[in-house]
């Protein structure tokens, strides 16, 4: 039986979805990360710009996404995320995401499992994390709750 402990909230603001065409794969897109904050127990901090969802839309409907970004923690240590899920759903739900509509988190799927990278001693923990997130997206923002895999 797998078992989690939670380890944070992002709240990641992004910036326009960059399309760059079908390719074999689906149609291709990037979203810039443009910041954001984090906090969980023992940490906190910024989501640095200048990081990149890189997503693929399949011919089934799924986006696949690879976020790649940098969090900025409160006493200094910096924090290298990457982020790979899934997010789908129903057409008509999708659609509204994409105008930017409010929607339900509940009529949608949005999964991803998260690996961090650091070098501050106050978070090493997390060089040896794998973390579950729970994801929501909104017009200009991505909210994530993480657990942390036991």
């Amino acid at each position: 039986m797998l078992e989690f402990e939670y380890l944070c909230d992002l709240k990641v603001d992004v910036g326009e979805i960059v399309t760059m065409g079908p390719g074999p794969l689906g149609e291709r897109r990037i979203v810039a990360i443009l910041g954001g904050t984090f906090e969980g127990p023992g940490m906190r901090g910024t989501v640095l710009p200048g990081g990149n969802d890189w997503q693929i839309v399949r011919e089934d409907g799924v986006l696949d996404v690879d976020a790649r970004y940098a969090l900025r923690e409160e006493r200094g240590g910096a924090i290298r995320v990457v982020s790979q899920g899934y997010r789908h759903g129903p057409p008509e739900v999708l659609a509204a995401l994409g105008r930017g509509e409010e929607v339900d988190p509940s009529t949608y799927f949005f999964r991803s499992v998260l690996r961090f990278e650091t070098g501050a001693p106050e978070l090493a923990h997390l060089n040896k994390t794998i973390a579950v997130a729970k994801a929501q997206r909104k017009a200009r923002q991505v909210l994530l709750t993480a657990y942390r895999l036991l």
